[in-house]
């Protein structure tokens, strides 16, 4: 079955970073697109990056672009979100999907706050 584990989350000072993992099994990993969403207490979930099989293509949201970048090792069926430049509105649990896949891990929770 189709399985994402996500970590790497953590509480950071507002400009801080963090880099998120997303370990993925069950499926064919190198042969599809994957992407990040969050979601904040309240909120409704939020699509924030993508990133095409070969990871030579991504997407990000308006809201993250130019500080956030994913990218994604296929031997280790992983992907990566780097986040630099963090606001307290990242403040989510941030999960990974297969677009294709109905299948979402437990996330990993991000707190950014002074």
């Amino acid at each position: 079955q189709v399985q994402l584990v996500e970590s790497g989350g953590g509480s950071v000072q507002p400009g801080g970073s963090l880099r998120l993992s997303c370990e993925a099994s069950g499926f064919t990993f190198s042969l599809y697109a994957m992407m990040w969403y969050r979601q904040a207490p309240g909120k409704e979930r939020e699509l924030v990056a993508t990133i095409r099989s070969t990871g030579g293509s991504t997407n990000y949201a308006d809201s993250v672009k130019g500080r956030f970048t994913i990218s994604r090792d296929n031997a280790k069926n992983t992907v990566y979100l780097q986040m630099d430049s963090l606001k307290p509105e990242d403040t989510a649990v941030y999960y990974c999907k297969a677009p294709v896949f109905n299948s979402w891990g437990q996330g990993t929770q991000v707190t950014v706050s002074s």
